[in-house]
């Protein structure tokens, strides 16, 4: 019962929502955050960063799975890597439409849409968008090869969301903690696939 309970789509998404209740909750309530900044400002921040983790733990489930071959809980969030890049571009989604509510008019918006920590954070969505509109297995089936190379633009999306972060937040320190091990982990899936292919030939 516990295992069936735990492989369900639903146990899958109810834990991946877990971080946005909280989030719904305040912007329901309406009430300012601290120094009275606006719910919708106040929110931006963990919408994003949690769009980030998800997208992290994405990306790092294959060179963890390299790692730890025989682990089962590995294979288990392999099985499951779509759940986690949908659910990064939901809170993205999130973060996107509280930045729009925030800023109040498109004046406002495209007056700050070349800043680097802004037009990085864009194309970060919008190479995000038809990632998640193709993760399904229709889509799988249908796009065949080219399905594997579009999902190779998620790489973009991860390099476009560190820049969002560092120059929106002018704070390296708190992206560097989340980005530099899946930067490592990265760099050993690129090794051993090389070495992998220098064995082969």
């Amino acid at each position: 019962m516990f295992r069936k309970t735990v492989d369900s789509r639903l146990f899958i998404w109810a834990l991946l929502a877990v971080p946005s209740i909280p989030m719904v909750g305040a912007l329901l309530s309406g009430q300012p955050g601290p120094e009275g900044k606006p719910v919708t400002e106040m929110l931006l921040h963990p919408t994003g960063e949690f769009a980030a983790r998800f997208l992290i733990i994405a990306l790092i489930l294959t060179p963890m799975r390299m790692l730890f071959p025989g682990s089962g809980f590995w294979r288990w969030m392999m099985k499951r890597r779509r759940y986690f890049g949908v659910a990064a571009f939901a809170y993205a989604t999130f973060h996107t439409v509280l930045y729009i509510v925030d800023m109040g008019s498109l004046r406002a918006i495209l007056g700050e849409v070349l800043a680097l920590g802004i037009w990085t954070g864009w194309l970060a969505f919008f190479v995000f968008l038809p990632l998640a509109i193709t993760s399904n297995g229709w889509s799988v089936r249908r796009m065949g090869s080219a399905w594997k190379a579009l999902q190779r633009w998620v790489y973009v999306a991860a390099v476009g969301t560190l820049l969002h972060w560092i120059f929106v937040h002018n704070n390296i320190g708190p992206a560097l903690v989340h980005f530099v091990p899946l930067v490592g982990l990265e760099a050993y899936r690129l090794r051993h696939n090389f070495t992998r292919r220098t064995q082969l030939s």
